[in-house]
């Protein structure tokens, strides 16, 4: 039985979706095609390559410290399990997934095959998906590395090619002769013309030994350097999750590197690659105009999300986070409502969001970076209300959570409670309060809240005070790791 070990890199910030991505709340983990997530569409789809040939393991999940909690809490909506590999700092892929061929060499064997996707594509069929995995595995256990490769349908400017050669093997599984990074129209058109080119998924299939060998050979720096880091990692068993962490001081010194750039353009004609070609409506969602292409259209072309009107309107995209829009007389626009943010765009040009993202880094504007409903892992704040010397939040804490120990220096507090029920550290005293209660935290008083209860705690908090900054905080004790 040939055991599969599905990597799943989910980092980025997937800046052309802004505003629903955002640094903190990036595409993964957005419902963009169906119900679940990207990213829980993708762990599920990775246990569905187990058959009588091949057995897949529980998924390595690799990502960053800030959106750990997030993979955590919806890899619980699925009731499913994963190792997590902890990135202090983002390296780009060829790092992560060298990491994670070293974990899967100390922990099933170098032999095994390692099934690397990135978490925020969608696939339309997943059987297709599974099939043209099996096959690749199949390739990948003969050495070498596989790729799968989506039949261009238009001269795409914004994907990597790969060039095929020959005919396909047994495994379906072509030569590939070269890579070529995103190219002009022209250059595309060419590439569509001569049917020997593929769109590069950015997924990969091949065995641990392969990717450390070949690293080895084109990045031996980062491959020494990430040696170090993974070395003397720490491991915290959490429940139905591990955590991973390599050592931070070696690890920020890795240099960054994608895995293309490290190793897959060097291979062709180096080592062995092929490529396997994949038809199941993938989709990398790069931008608004490849969230309409794959959403459920209406008569008009239309996809809409939330509470919208619309009015002699067509081959749009709309999508109302939670107030009603209206659209009259528009064709091919994005509009998309949050309750921070409105973005109107030419469908056409939606690759152009990103100027705006780099204009609000320009600006230190907050709603770059995080929404006005903000997830953290005890449950989420709600800013509602805001202006100068105060601030309004809306807080749910989940059952049985808490915030950190902490302290502001510039604010002061006030909480009531209106739905379940708080414990409150409050400098030396602790209370409980229920529904309708309420308490003070002054300005410099060390204080906890905590919900005790088997329901959520929800409360009004009002900060008052000359800086009301999120930053204003010291840690003494945090559950979570932040102290």
């Amino acid at each position: 039985m040939l055991t599969i070990v599905p990597i799943i890199l989910c980092g980025g910030s997937g800046t052309r979706l802004w505003p629903l991505s955002r640094n903190g709340f990036p595409k993964q983990f957005l419902a963009l095609s169906g119900t679940d997530s990207l990213f829980q569409q993708t762990v599920q789809r990775s246990l569905k390559i187990s058959n009588q040939e091949m057995i897949a393991t529980k998924p390595v999940i690799v990502t960053n410290e800030e959106h750990r909690f997030l993979a955590v809490e919806q890899l619980r909506e699925l009731q499913l399990d994963a190792s997590f590999l902890l990135e202090p700092v983002g390296k780009n892929t060829a790092p992560a997934l060298t990491m994670a061929s070293l974990y899967v060499k100390e922990t099933y064997t170098d032999s095994a095959i390692m099934v690397v996707m990135p978490s925020d594509q969608t696939i339309l069929n997943d059987q297709h998906w599974v099939e043209a995995i099996r096959e690749s595995i199949r390739q990948a256990q003969q050495g070498g590395i596989v790729t799968l490769g989506i039949n261009p349908t238009h001269p795409e400017t914004g994907y990597g090619y790969i060039q095929k050669q020959g005919h396909a093997n047994q495994n379906k599984a072509f030569e590939v002769i070269q890579f070529t990074e995103k190219p002009n129209l022209e250059i595309a058109q060419q590439y569509l013309d001569s049917k020997n080119y593929y769109w590069n998924s950015g997924i990969f299939i091949l065995q641990a030994s392969a990717w450390l060998t070949a690293m080895e050979k084109y990045s031996s720096e980062i491959l020494k350097q990430t040696n170090l880091a993974w070395k003397g990692k720490t491991i915290d068993h959490g429940g139905y999750v591990d955590f991973v962490r390599p050592i931070k001081e070696e690890f920020l010194k890795i240099k960054s590197d994608s895995i293309d750039y490290a190793v897959i353009e060097k291979s062709p004609g180096q080592l062995p690659i092929h490529v396997v070609p994949l038809d199941a409506g993938w989709s990398d969602l790069g931008a608004w105009d490849a969230v309409w292409n794959v959403g459920q259209k209406d008569s008009h072309n239309n996809v809409i999300h939330g509470d919208v009107l619309l009015h002699d309107t067509s081959n749009s995209y709309i999508h109302a986070q939670g107030k009603l829009v209206g659209a009259v007389g528009l064709k091919d626009i994005v509009i998309i409502e949050t309750a921070d943010a409105v973005l109107v765009a030419d469908k056409n040009n939606s690759q152009s969001v990103k100027k705006i993202v780099e204009q609000l880094e320009k600006l230190k504007r907050e709603e770059k970076n995080l929404h006005r409903k903000v997830h953290r892992p005890w449950g989420w704040y709600d800013s509602i209300d805001e202006g100068e010397r105060f601030k309004v939040k809306r807080i749910q804490v989940k059952p049985k959570a808490s915030l950190s120990l902490q302290m502001h220096h510039h604010r002061a507090e006030h909480w009531i409670v209106v739905k379940g029920t708080a414990e409150i550290t409050n400098g030396d005293q602790v209370i409980t309060l229920s529904e309708n209660q309420s308490t003070f935290i002054p300005l410099g008083q060390i204080h906890r809240l905590r919900n005790p209860g088997t329901i959520p705690l929800e409360i009004i908090e009002v900060q008052s005070g000359s800086y009301l900054g999120e930053d204003d905080i010291v840690r003494y004790e945090d559950t979570f790791g932040r102290s």
